[in-house]
């Protein structure tokens, strides 16, 4: 089996997925780790799936480019992508690669050492420095978000940034709780969280 997969979801995105492909297909050759880059366009009508195909990675980096023909929304393209996925280790993230992979590194290594089940990715964790803010707005939409979470869901206090596109999972379970999943948009992130909790997986934040 693989060391890792990393799934990435793209709608639109032609202009820089080539590069999420070759920065993800880099990690994974220069950590050492045998994988596969595994790109999800979700109906785009830009030419993302083409774009992708485009890049250029190690031969030693799988690579499979998954095609919708319309745009089913973004958990639907992320459990599509999981699915697909045949390593020990799983990695979600979003286009646009915000998040340098490298910053998975020690959460990926406590996942095989078997020390741990999921670690999400945490912009609001105290050792994290966030080089690019986002704009007001969009601060207090995800703070607001949160707060709901929090009071309708009961998700636990720890848990600070549910929705940063950017989650490592043991493969198993990451295949388990997506092929489980029902939420094809963006709340699809809240709905495996609290499966993942009410199963008692052992999960984590990370900074970033």
């Amino acid at each position: 089996m693989m060391d890792i997969s990393i799934v990435i979801p793209a709608f639109n995105e032609a202009h820089k997925i080539r590069y999420d492909v070759e920065a993800a297909a880099s990690f994974i050759s220069d950590a050492g780790f045998q994988g596969e880059v595994i790109i999800v366009d979700d109906g785009s009508t830009d030419g993302t799936a083409e774009a992708a195909r485009k890049a250029d990675i190690p031969s030693s980096v799988g690579f499979t480019v998954l095609r919708l023909e319309k745009n089913s929304g973004k958990g639907f393209a992320v459990k599509t992508g999981i699915k697909e996925t045949k390593a020990d280790v799983v990695l979600f993230a979003d286009s646009g690669t915000c998040i340098p992979y490298s910053n998975a590194l020690p959460v990926i290594e406590r996942i095989r050492a078997g020390e741990l089940d999921i670690a999400l990715a945490s912009r609001r964790h105290k050792d994290s420095i966030i080089r690019r803010k986002r704009s007001l707005k969009r601060q207090l939409l995800s703070l607001l978000f949160h707060r709901a979470a929090v009071w309708i869901t009961g998700l636990p206090r720890r848990i600070t940034d549910s929705q940063c596109g950017f989650k490592v999972y043991r493969g198993e379970i990451a295949r388990k709780l997506f092929a489980e999943c029902l939420t094809r948009g963006y709340m699809f992130e809240l709905e495996t969280l609290l499966r993942a909790l009410e199963l008692g997986y052992r999960i984590e934040e990370f900074p970033v």
